[in-house]
């Protein structure tokens, strides 16, 4: 990778060392941001037994965090494009200091849900302007680099975080909501290292056509969402499942995270990928290694079997984010960058919310195990027929 931005014409001089490290460490709090209290799941169904529903709502005091974002980023969007990137991050990181760490304070699981949720809209910002951030700064090759460093960084806080997480919550199951502290310091590099980019074009109140998404930005959501509910089934169920192989609070910290250390490796290869595979090969590729992971995972007898699934899951999620994150950004100008970038970030995690609530059926009917290996067969089934019609679609434009 390059390490000289291409600014875009009316952008400000490319960014520093220090503001490229910031982002990048902003970016490592906000796709496992949810998942950090995974290994405390079942700690916390034990803990809050006597709540009616416990069961259900240990599991959303994980994924509403999500659906918080979800709502959260359009608007964050909007406060990108009007009000500047820089302050929407600020904010953003300290408010994820403050509601993340607020989880260890709180032993009513209600009151907890709602710090989840004040949780999301924080980490909803950061996601949306460190994504303008790195499309405002950089174009050409040196985007596609730096936005798989950013999904590499992003997979990087899985693999540090969550690992810890489940070495604190071997001691209490609070403990690991001090990882969320980490936003403090970020926020300070922010503050000194950050300048809000000069962009040519205004964003106006109303754009008119522009407001309407296009078909084929539609279809990166929908991607986004389909691609993150299948993976999001790893901090969610996957607790569980380790626990009938007796594992431990540490042990499922470190497991879980083993799907997010195969991700870095995907994210870094993405720039290399994407000069050789077009955007739709990737996205198939992806889909297809994810179904892959998820049907050595069903289908596993031991702990190893299951880390070896998630590391061909993980590989695929490194490969799509990016290869999505890019493809919005070449559809949108600068003037809408944040609305059109935001929209992503719902996709992601709405499929984060809706993972536990759509797979729990399924879970109810045929098991965890059964779950993740019907999961594998429809996304490797997908996975085809995305191959066969891409084919089939360019044999045709031969002809013509």
């Amino acid at each position: 990778m390059t390490n000289t931005a291409a600014p875009e014409p009316g952008t400000a001089r490319p960014p520093t060392r220090l503001a490229r490290g910031t982002v990048l460490a902003a970016a490592t709090l906000t796709i496992m941001a949810a998942a950090v209290i995974a290994p405390s799941l079942p700690a916390m169904r034990t803990v809050f037994a006597g709540t009616p529903g416990a069961g259900l709502l240990v599991k959303l005091a994980l994924t509403v965090t999500s659906l918080a974002i979800a709502i959260s980023a359009p608007f964050s969007g909007i406060a990108a494009d009007r009000l500047g990137r820089r302050p929407l991050l600020v904010t953003g990181l300290v408010l994820y200091a403050i509601s993340g760490t607020a989880g260890f304070f709180v032993d009513d699981l209600y009151l907890l849900l709602v710090t989840r949720a004040v949780l999301g809209l924080a980490v909803g910002g950061i996601m949306t302007a460190v994504s303008t951030l790195i499309t405002d700064w950089f174009s050409g090759p040196s985007r596609a680099s730096f936005l798989g460093l950013q999904q590499a960084f992003a997979s990087l806080g899985g693999v540090v975080f969550l690992p810890l997480a489940g070495v604190l919550a071997a001691t209490d199951w609070h403990a690991p909501f001090w990882i969320y502290s980490a936003s403090a310091i970020v926020a300070v590099f922010a503050i000194v290292s950050l300048r809000e980019p000069r962009r040519s074009v205004p964003a106006p109140a109303s754009d008119g056509g522009k407001t309407a998404l296009p078909g084929h930005i539609l279809g990166v959501y929908v991607l986004a969402l389909v691609a993150t509910l299948v993976f999001y089934m790893a901090p969610t169920q996957l607790p569980f499942l380790l626990e009938g192989f007796g594992s431990g609070p540490a042990v499922i910290g470190a497991v879980v995270a083993g799907s997010t250390l195969t991700s870095v490796a995907g994210a870094l290869a993405f720039p290399r990928l994407r000069r050789r595979l077009s955007s739709t090969a990737i996205t198939t590729l992806s889909v297809a290694l994810l179904g892959a992971g998820w049907l050595l995972v069903g289908t596993a007898d031991t702990v190893a079997q299951v880390v070896a699934g998630l590391l061909v899951g993980g590989l695929g999620v490194g490969f799509v984010v990016p290869n999505l994150n890019l493809r919005l950004a070449g559809f949108a100008g600068p003037e809408n960058r944040g609305r059109v970038l935001s929209g992503l970030v719902t996709g992601i995690f709405l499929g984060q919310f809706l993972s536990p609530l759509i797979v729990q059926p399924l879970v109810q009917i045929i098991g965890i195990a059964g779950a993740f290996t019907w999961t594998g067969v429809a996304m490797g089934a997908g996975a085809a027929l995305a191959a066969l019609r891409s084919r089939s679609t360019s044999k045709n434009r031969k002809e013509i």
